[in-house]
């Protein structure tokens, strides 16, 4: 009895052990679709019928999986279902699941429901269920043969104006110029002329004509020229060249109305290089595209260029069958952007330093609306728009900082104010040209300084470096330092170019007493962009305030970025002082007088000496503005300057006249 019983056990427990390891079709299910969302797509292979395997090779399916993804930009793919405890199980029957699949593409949301419908297929080792598969498993439209191709829709960039509507980056008029292979006469001699006008090197030349679609009725394409390039079109158009070129009128590419006068301002946009498109992988760049090369053209790349349209779509085998669009985001233009920048300002401030190497800033210094920003030598952005050469350097000065001289001492001058070191009308007893502090430092006036006893409006008048750097001196650094934290030094400059922050120390801690003293006078280890140095002035407009700098129109003006900096009063005091430096017959800057305007302003000569050097390169600088109708002030260095900062009066004393 006990024997039966037990071989009744183990029949039920070997029939147990059998039914669970008989294949289920839901695993097979579950796991397709577990490696679909893992983008395994050879393990997907090996799950499918043999009889779907012969339509298929694994290469293939494999690609075709990958490419079709790949090109739509696929990512976050979920797929979901949900499994029937009663599905049939039959070897006879096929199984049938349904599942939902969504996935982000670069066109947007894709979304489907779709059936997997499974068979139990016998083999020699084991058994198994396998997964039938077509083309629809991909997208339900699919049909062997046909393709996922994407388009894409590219926007209009966004144009730049000035503060009354004038065009700064625009889309203009330029003339293509370009060979006809077969009217050639002098080949040799043509592409070399045309290389030298047009700046493109024979060899790239010699590339566009031996493009594999080239004809020789065909016009080929070298080079767009703006219908202002007055040097280029009448070296191309005044009939000497050998037959054979052609030039096409009625296309239009970006140009910059204002050349040279504002070129590091507004920058340039040119062709995407591979680094590029690869910094900005998966943002709807391609290899064709173009983008800011520097300039306002770079800083707000994403705001002028707008995001591309996309249409994912399945292009059909069959030739009468239309193509169906799985997915489409709508083209967005680029915005325009308008400035606070005046063009006429712009324009005034650069012809004033088109022979001069330097850079200057101009502002509204009861707003801190920027209304010019200039660096020159400068270079022509439409010419590198277009592809052709540019003598002039893209370096942009205005984003660098220098010693700002004697143009600092009003900074120095406001903080031994407000800490009381410096009493406006007391007078320092000053004897001879140098001064030797007991730290064994010396320091020597200028020229023009050479009273003996000196007040506050002496020395801004003067210039007398002394004064300055026996006060700042008295002063003591740690009390300095921390006032000037006021002025933004050390600090970003809330501006959208990335321009250097200003210091007043390389360490920006001042270690020395000699240091200090240099510090106080504009020299030492001092460091200011133009921008910066004009902001810094604009305390003595507002009554305290040191106003943020704002480049876009649309910005709230007169925002502080720092708040009561100095009094109303050492304002008002410090101003009228600055004015003296002007209308004063002694004053470094009296030739800036202008009959019927106020000016105020502070002359500097900043020497930049090496180690060992009896004497450096000196920049000149100059920052003045009109105190009748605070609207413009003008921070302006020259570099190299053999007179200092007398260079740089006269320029920026025109500038003010023609914007009184």
């Amino acid at each position: 009895m006990k024997s039966w019983k037990g071989f009744l056990l183990s029949l039920v427990l070997v029939t147990l052990v059998a039914c669970s390891e008989q294949p289920k079709p839901e695993d097979t299910f579950t796991s397709y679709m577990d490696a679909w969302e893992k983008g395994e797509y050879g393990e997907m292979y090996e799950l499918l019928s043999e009889g779907a395997k012969e339509g298929i090779t694994k290469e293939e399916f494999t690609e075709l999986y990958t490419n079709s993804y790949e090109k739509m930009s696929m990512e976050n793919l979920e797929v979901t279902y949900g499994l029937s405890e009663e599905q049939n199980q039959d070897k006879e029957s096929s199984p049938v699941f349904d599942f939902d699949v969504t996935m982000e593409t670069i066109g947007g949301k894709i979304d489907f429901s779709h059936k997997a419908e499974l068979i139990y297929e016998e083999g020699e080792e084991t058994d198994r269920w396998a997964m039938k598969w077509a083309y629809s498993m991909i997208f339900l439209e699919m049909e062997e043969g046909d393709t996922v191709q994407v388009d894409t829709v590219s926007p209009e960039r966004g144009e730049i104006y000035d503060v009354n509507g004038e065009g700064l980056a625009v889309k203009g008029p330029v003339l293509e110029v370009g060979i006809v292979p077969g009217v050639m006469e002098n080949e040799e001699e043509l592409k070399k002329r045309l290389s030298e006008i047009l700046g493109l090197s024979v060899e790239k030349i010699d590339q566009k004509l031996n493009q594999s679609w080239v004809k020789d009725d065909l016009f080929v394409p070298l080079a767009m020229v703006a219908d202002t390039d007055k040097k280029r079109l009448d070296a191309i158009l005044k009939g000497d060249l050998p037959r054979g070129y052609k030039v096409i009128s009625g296309k239009k590419a970006r140009v910059y109305p204002l050349g040279e006068a504002a070129a590091h301002l507004t920058g340039y946009v040119g062709n995407i290089t591979a680094e590029e498109l690869e910094e900005r992988k998966g943002k709807g760049y391609s290899s064709i595209d173009r983008i800011g090369k520097s300039g306002l053209e770079l800083v707000y790349e994403e705001k002028l260029r707008g995001t591309p349209g996309f249409k994912v779509y399945i292009t059909k085998d069959r030739e009468e069958a239309e193509d169906i669009l799985l997915t489409e985001k709508p083209v967005q233009n680029g915005e325009d952007l308008t400035l606070t920048i005046a063009k006429n300002v712009q324009e005034t401030v650069y012809k004033e330093m088109e022979d001069d190497s330097g850079t200057a800033a101009a502002i509204n210094p009861s707003t801190g609306e920027v209304k010019a920003l200039v660096s020159t030598p400068a270079y022509d952005p439409t010419a590198l728009s277009l592809g052709l050469s540019s003598e002039g350097p893209t370096l942009n000065k205005f984003t660098r900082t220098y010693s700002p001289g004697s143009t600092f001492k009003p900074i120095t001058a406001s903080i031994g104010i407000e800490t009381g070191t410096i009493q406006p009308d007391e007078e320092m007893t000053i004897n001879g040209e140098t001064y030797k502090a007991k730290a064994g430092y010396k320091v020597t006036r200028v020229p023009s300084a050479v009273d003996t006893q000196v007040n506050l409006r002496d020395a801004l008048v003067r210039s007398d470096n002394i004064y300055f750097a026996r006060k700042i001196v008295e002063m003591g650094v740690d009390t300095f330092q921390e006032q000037a934290r006021q002025f933004g030094f050390n600090e970003d400059l809330p501006f959208p170019y990335s321009i250097q922050k200003s210091q007043l120390a390389n360490e920006n801690s001042i270690g020395s007493e000699s240091l200090l003293a240099a510090t106080g006078y504009g020299q030492g280890e001092v460091e200011m962009s133009s921008l910066h140095l004009a902001m810094t002035y604009t305390p003595f407009v507002t009554g305290g305030t040191l106003l943020k700098p704002t480049l876009l129109a649309d910005e709230g003006t007169g925002q502080a970025w720092h708040e009561n900096v100095i009094s109303q009063e050492t304002a008002s005091l410090l101003t009228e002082r600055l004015k003296a430096v002007v209308e004063d017959a002694e004053g470094t800057a009296h030739d800036a007088v202008i009959e019927g305007l106020k000016i105020a302003g502070k002359t500097g000569s900043a020497e930049l000496k090496r180690a060992g050097e009896e004497d450096g390169q000196v920049n000149g600088w100059f920052v003045a503005w009109n105190t009748e109708s605070n609207n413009l002030l003008v921070s302006m260095m020259i570099e190299d300057a053999e007179d200092g900062s007398h260079e740089v009066v006269p320029k920026v004393k025109s500038v003010l006249d023609q914007h009184r």
